[in-house]
């Protein structure tokens, strides 16, 4: 699957929409309280947010920031508040209906790919759920982390003075002290998001740690 023209990013969007959507449709409802990836969301949390994203519009996006005073994390609160359901199947099926959509806030379109798998290891990592993912989607999320600034939620300076280097694919970037791991550990890396010690080796690999946990 080639993903280099911005037209074709959907498709792999609405799988890995799918894929989570079946990782979750028997999840004990115990379990939806699960701390995930993300600091102070609890798996649920993540997937409300996951709903409110896709619901989002362009011209929707503008106004809701301009209610919030242009402060990303008071949108995402009000986002999650508004989707999340007191029961968690209904939010399974709020996502389940929005499935198929392709709006979204007026950002590259790369970055739904990095929201749908970056979330969906947000969510399944702590619970326990290993997903095997198709790698052109990883490969050009983290082309798009890699290319942009941590202030709009790329991970570029995370990366600086590294040399990245995927252990499933044929991919490297940048250079600098090495760190070798599976393409979805690095991109979660370059994310900010912590990974285990044992996916990434090499000199650089506690450096992007580090950084990553300061994200």
């Amino acid at each position: 699957m080639t993903l280099r023209p911005a037209t074709s990013v959907w498709p792999a969007v609405h799988e890995e929409r799918s894929a989570l959507i079946r990782d979750l449709e028997n999840l004990p409802a115990s379990q939806w309280v699960t701390p995930s990836l993300c600091p102070g969301w609890d798996v649920h949390d993540v997937l409300a947010h996951l709903v409110d994203t896709a619901k989002t519009t362009r011209l929707g996006f503008l106004r809701r920031m301009v209610a919030a005073r242009m402060d990303f994390d008071r949108d995402n609160a009000v986002g999650i508040f508004r989707e999340r359901a007191r029961d968690p199947e209904i939010t399974l099926a709020a996502f389940r209906s929005v499935q198929p959509r392709t709006s979204g806030p007026p950002v590259p379109s790369a970055t739904r790919l990095v929201e749908a798998v970056v979330h969906g290891e947000d969510i399944r990592r702590p619970l326990g759920i290993v997903r095997r993912y198709p790698l052109e989607p990883v490969l050009t999320a983290m082309r798009h982390q890699l290319k942009t600034s941590v202030k709009v939620g790329g991970g570029r300076e995370l990366a600086d003075g590294l040399r990245l280097i995927a252990t499933d694919a044929a991919f490297e970037h940048g250079t600098g002290e090495e760190v070798r791991g599976p393409a979805v550990a690095l991109l979660l890396a370059v994310s900010g998001r912590h990974v285990r010690d044992t996916e990434l080796q090499g000199s650089g690999a506690a450096q992007l740690q580090e950084r990553s946990a300061a994200y």
